[in-house]
């Protein structure tokens, strides 16, 4: 989609999820649909995230539930930007409808 290239995130700027799951698949290397640790990882470092690597796989250890290796379902993304909520202080708001 045109719109995901267009998505700059910033650590401290509100976003929608939507735009979350946006900015998120402009990481999928492969375009597989699924986020891989690696994957993550490099989202985390667009961000300047400090131990990007570390987060990325402390990421997957809560989000990653059926432990295939890779964020893959909606309830992973949903455990995954919970994570983001609570662990990287990302304000990620409901869609206005």
């Amino acid at each position: 989609m045109a719109i995901m290239g267009c998505i700059n995130i910033h650590p401290n700027a509100e976003m929608t999820v939507d735009e979350f799951k946006a900015w998120l698949l402009r990481f999928d290397s492969d375009h597989d649909g699924r986020i891989s640790r690696e994957e993550l990882q490099d989202a985390l470092s667009s961000m300047r995230v400090w131990f990007g690597w570390w987060k990325a796989r402390q990421g997957m250890k809560e989000a990653d539930s059926d432990r295939s290796g890779s964020i893959d379902n909606a309830k992973e993304i949903e455990k995954l930007m919970h994570y983001a909520q609570e662990r990287l202080h990302m304000k990620i708001s409901k869609n206005n409808v």
